[in-house]
C-alpha cells in the first residue's frame, strides 16, 4: 500500500511521546497557580487527576487499536457519532490543542525571561511565530529527538527529586512544615475538586500517541502498554516533584510563582557553581516547553486539515502548501494562539484547556460505547478496555463533574463551543456530508426495546434507518491495512481452497447453494445453515463487492478449519441488492466469488483475512487477471497477501530488462523467492530450468516476505517501466 506510513515506532517511541507531552506546563508552570488555589492539597490532586485520566486513556487505547488511523480523538468521534457530533469533537480537540500549546509558550516565556529580561507575553508571541514559520517549512517531530529529549528531560527531573528528597530529609529545618504551608484544603472540598480539574491538563498530553498509531509496530500491545508506563511515571514525577517544590518554597511565594522549578532549584542546588542549578532547570524546561509547543502547532493544525478533508470546514484548509505542510491550518493555528496569549491571563488558559480536553475525553468514552453496541462486524480492537462499560460510563460522568467544579467560567465557555459548533454544522457542513456514523446501528438495536414508548420508539426507527455500512467498510479496510497474523494461516486455506468454474449463466443464489454444498460435504455440516448465512450477509451490506469481485462470508459454530471456495464465472452474474440495507449498486456484473467460512472461535483471523481478500482484490485489474488464469494454481495464486507475492512485468529498456534471455536456472533470486509462473502471449505455464525469459513477461514470484520485499525494491518501476504488485 503505497500511502501508508512505514511502521517503525516502538514501545519507548510511544513511551517517549507520550512523557515527552506531558511534562512541560503541567510541572514547569502549574504547580503554584494550582497551589494557591487548593494549598497543600496540590500534590493530592494530581494524584487524584491521574487516576481519573485512566478511563479516556482505556478507552482511546482500544479505540486506537481499533482505528489506527491518522486524525486521532476527531477521527473516532465522527465515524462513531457521524459528523454532527464530529464537528464538535474535531473544533473542541482543535481548541483543546490550542489552549494547551498557548499554556506551554507562556511557560516557556516565563522561563526565557529569567535569562533575557523580557515580558513574558511579547516572548510567547514571538515564539509562536517562530514555531509558525518553523512549521510551514516543513519542521515535524522525529522520533529519534524526541528519544533524547525525554531522556534527558526524566534524567534532569530525576536529578531534581532526587536531590529534593535528599534535601527535605537531610535538613529538614530548611523546608516548610505542614502546617506552615496553610489549610490542607484552603477552598474546600469543592475547590479542591476545581483544582484537580485545573491540572487535568498536565495529563492531556498522554493520549496523543494515537494520532502517530499508524507508525506503530504492534499497536494493539505497544500502545496501551507504552501509555499505561507513561501515565504511572507521570504521576509520581508530578506528585513527588509538586512536594518537593511546596517543601522547599515559601508558601506565599510558591502560589504566585511561574517559575517554581527554577526557584526550588535555587534553593536545591544552592552547593553548585552559581547559576548551575537554575541553568539546569531552565534548560528542561525550556526544551520540554519547546517539545510541546511546536509538536501542538503541527497537531492542532492537522484538525482544520482532517475536518477540511471531510467537508466540515472550507476546501482551503486541504491545500498543501510548497513545502507539504497544511499552511492555512498552521496559520489558523497561530493567529488564533496568539489571540489567547494577548487576551487571556495565565489561569484561564490553563482552565480552559483543561475544560475542552475533558469534553473530548468525555466524547471517547462515549464513543467505545457506541462502537461496542453498534455490534459492527468489523469493529474488532486487538486491546479491549476492561470492566465495559462501568469505566466508560465513569469516563463520561468525570469530565462533567470537573468542568462543574472548575467554576461558572468554563462550563460557560464549554456550552458556548458546543453551540457554536451546532450553528456552524447547521449553517455550514449539513448537507455538504453524506456520512453516518456507527451510532445509527445502535438505534436500530435498541428501537425494539423502547417500542412501548412510542415518541422514542419512533425517533429510534427514523434514525436507524439511515444506517449504512459505510463506517464497517471502513473499519474492514483498517483491518486489511493491519495485515494478517501469522496464526491466520491465510496461505495454508488460499492452498487448499476449493475452485468451481462455471462457463454457464447462474443466478447468486444457485452459485451459493453449490458453494454450500461442498462445504457442508467436505465439513459434514448443515447445508441449508451456509446457504442462509451467506445470503444473510450479502442482504446485510457486509459482503465485499466492487469491481465484478464479491467476497461472501461467515463464521459457522460447527466448522472446525477455515474453508475457502473460489468462483469464476465465464459470463458474469448480476446480484440482486435491493433489500440490502447498504444502499449498494452492482458496477458491474460479478465474476469472482471468494466464499470463506471459518470456525465461530476464530473471529479475529476470519475478519482479518476478508479484510485481507478485500484488500487484494481491490486492483482495477484483478478481475482481469482472474479471467485470464488458466488454472486452479493460478487463481489461487491471486489471492496470495502483498508481502509474500510479487508481479513483475520484464520490459527491454525498463524493468527486468537484465533478465531477458536468461534462463531460470541463471536467475540468482534471494534465498526463500521462487518464479512460480510466467504469463506470456495470453498463456500462463510454470516454468522449468530450461525456460528463457522473453521481453513482456510478466513472472509470478512468491516467497517470504523479507526476500520479495527485497526483489520489490529491485525491480522498482524505471524508465516508464511497471512493477504490479
Amino acid at each position: 500500500m503505497p500511502n501508508s506510513l512505514k511502521k517503525s515506532l516502538t514501545l519507548f517511541d510511544v513511551f517517549a511521546i507520550s512523557t515527552g507531552a506531558m511534562f512541560s506546563s503541567g510541572f514547569f508552570l502549574l504547580p503554584g497557580i494550582a497551589a494557591a488555589q487548593t494549598g497543600p492539597s496540590v500534590v493530592l490532586a494530581y494524584f487524584v487527576a491521574g487516576i481519573m485520566i485512566l478511563p479516556a486513556m482505556l478507552s482511546k487505547a482500544e479505540l486506537t487499536s481499533a482505528m489506527p488511523k491518522a486524525g486521532g480523538s476527531y477521527y473516532f468521534i465522527e465515524r462513531s457519532m457521524g459528523p454532527l457530533i464530529g464537528t464538535i469533537g474535531g473544533l473542541g480537540t482543535w481548541l483543546s490543542l490550542v489552549f494547551k500549546t498557548a499554556f506551554a509558550l507562556i511557560g516557556m516565556g516565563a522561563y526565557l525571561a529569567i535569562a533575557v529580561e523580557l515580558p513574558v507575553k511579547p516572548l510567547a508571541i514571538g515564539l509562536t511565530v517562530a514555531f509558525m514559520v518553523l512549521n510551514v517549512v516543513g519542521a515535524k517531530e522525529s522520533s529519534g529527538f524526541q528519544r533524547v529529549l525525554v531522556t534527558i528531560l526524566l534524567a534532569v527531573l530525576s536529578f531534581f527529586i532526587a536531590q529534593g528528597l535528599y534535601f527535605v530529609v537531610g535538613r529538614p529545618e530548611a523546608t516548610q512544615t505542614l502546617s506552615e504551608m496553610g489549610p490542607l484544603f484552603r477552598t474546600g472540598f469543592e475547590g479542591f475538586m476545581g483544582t484537580v480539574g485545573l491540572v487535568f491538563v498536565s495529563y492531556a498530553g498522554l493520549t496523543k500517541v494515537s494520532s502517530v498509531a499508524e507508525e506503530v509496530e504492534d499497536p494493539d500491545r505497544v500502545i496501551p502498554l507504552g501509555m499505561l508506563l507513561s501515565v504511572c511515571v507521570a504521576t509520581v514525577v508530578y506528585c513527588v516533584g509538586v512536594a518537593v517544590m511546596m517543601s522547599v518554597l515559601e508558601p506565599e511565594a510558591f502560589q504566585s510563582d511561574l517559575t517554581p522549578v527554577a526557584s526550588a532549584s535555587a534553593v536545591l542546588f544552592d552547593w553548585l557553581p552559581n547559576g548551575v542549578g537554575v541553568g539546569l532547570a531552565v534548560a528542561a524546561a525550556v526544551a520540554a516547553f519547546a517539545s510541546t509547543g511546536n509538536a501542538g502547532i503541527m497537531s492542532a493544525s492537522r484538525y482544520p486539515l482532517a475536518m477540511g478533508r471531510d467537508r466540515l470546514v472550507p476546501q482551503v484548509f486541504t491545500r498543501i502548501g510548497r513545502f507539504a505542510t497544511p499552511t492555512m491550518g498552521i496559520l489558523a493555528t497561530g493567529v488564533l494562539l496568539v489571540l489567547t496569549i494577548v487576551f487571556a491571563d495565565v489561569a484561564t488558559v490553563a482552565k480552559l484547556g483543561s475544560a475542552f480536553q475533558l469534553i473530548i475525553f468525555g466524547l471517547i468514552n462515549l464513543c467505545v460505547i457506541v462502537m461496542r453496541e453498534s455490534q459492527l462486524k468489523y469493529y474488532h480492537p486487538g486491546f479491549r478496555s476492561p470492566l465495559y462499560p462501568w469505566v466508560q460510563i465513569a469516563g463520561l460522568i468525570i469530565p462533567v463533574w470537573l468542568i462543574s467544579e472548575m467554576g461558572w467560567l468554563p462550563s460557560f465557555m464549554a456550552t458556548i463551543l458546543v453551540m457554536i459548533c451546532l450553528v456552524w454544522y447547521g449553517l455550514y457542513a449539513h448537507g455538504r456530508v453524506e456520512r453516518y456514523g456507527a451510532v445509527h446501528h445502535v438505534f436500530e438495536r435498541f428501537r425494539g426495546r423502547v417500542k412501548d414508548y412510542e415518541a422514542v420508539h419512533d425517533v429510534f426507527e427514523r434514525l436507524g434507518r439511515l444506517r449504512n455500512a459505510s463506517v464497517d467498510k471502513e473499519l474492514r479496510t483498517i483491518l486489511g491495512e493491519k495485515g494478517l497474523q501469522e496464526e491466520d494461516l491465510y496461505e495454508e486455506v488460499i492452498a487448499e481452497a476449493t475452485v468451481l468454474d462455471y462457463t454457464k449463466q447462474m443466478t447468486f443464489e444457485d452459485i451459493v447453494r453449490d458453494v454450500s454444498a461442498e462445504i457442508a460435504k467436505a465439513e459434514d455440516i448443515d447445508e441449508e445453515e451456509l446457504y442462509e448465512g451467506f445470503v444473510l450477509e450479502s442482504r446485510a451490506g457486509l459482503m465485499p463487492l466492487d469491481h465484478g469481485v464479491a467476497a461472501p462470508n461467515m463464521r459457522h459454530h460447527d466448522v472446525e478449519h477455515p474453508k475457502m471456495v473460489l468462483v469464476r464465472s465465464r459470463v458474469g452474474v448480476e446480484i440482486d441488492l435491493s433489500k440490502s440495507f447498504g444502499h449498494l449498486e452492482l458496477d458491474e456484473p460479478v465474476r469472482a466469488f471468494i466464499f470463506l467460512v471459518s470456525p465461530d472461535r476464530l473471529l479475529g483471523p476470519h475478519l482479518r483475512s476478508v479484510a485481507q481478500i478485500a484488500t487484494t482484490v481491490d486492483s482495477p485489474d484483478f478481475i482481469d487477471r482472474w479471467m485470464e488464469c488458466h488454472s486452479d494454481a493460478e487463481l489461487r495464486a491471486l489471492l496470495l497477501r502483498d508481502e509474500r507475492f510479487l508481479q513483475v512485468t520484464v520490459r527491454k529498456g525498463g524493468v527486468g530488462d537484465e533478465l531477458i534471455g536468461l534462463g531460470l536456472r541463471d536467475l540468482r533470486f534471494l534465498p526463500g523467492a521462487l518464479v512460480a509462473l510466467v504469463h506470456r502471449d495470453g498463456n500462463s505455464f510454470v516454468p522449468t530450468n530450461s525456460d528463457v525469459i522473453k521481453d513482456g513477461d510478466r513472472l509470478t514470484i512468491i516467497g517470504n516476505p523479507g526476500a520479495v520485499e527485497a526483489l520489490r525494491r529491485q525491480f522498482a518501476p524505471r524508465d516508464n517501466g511497471q512493477t504490479d504488485s
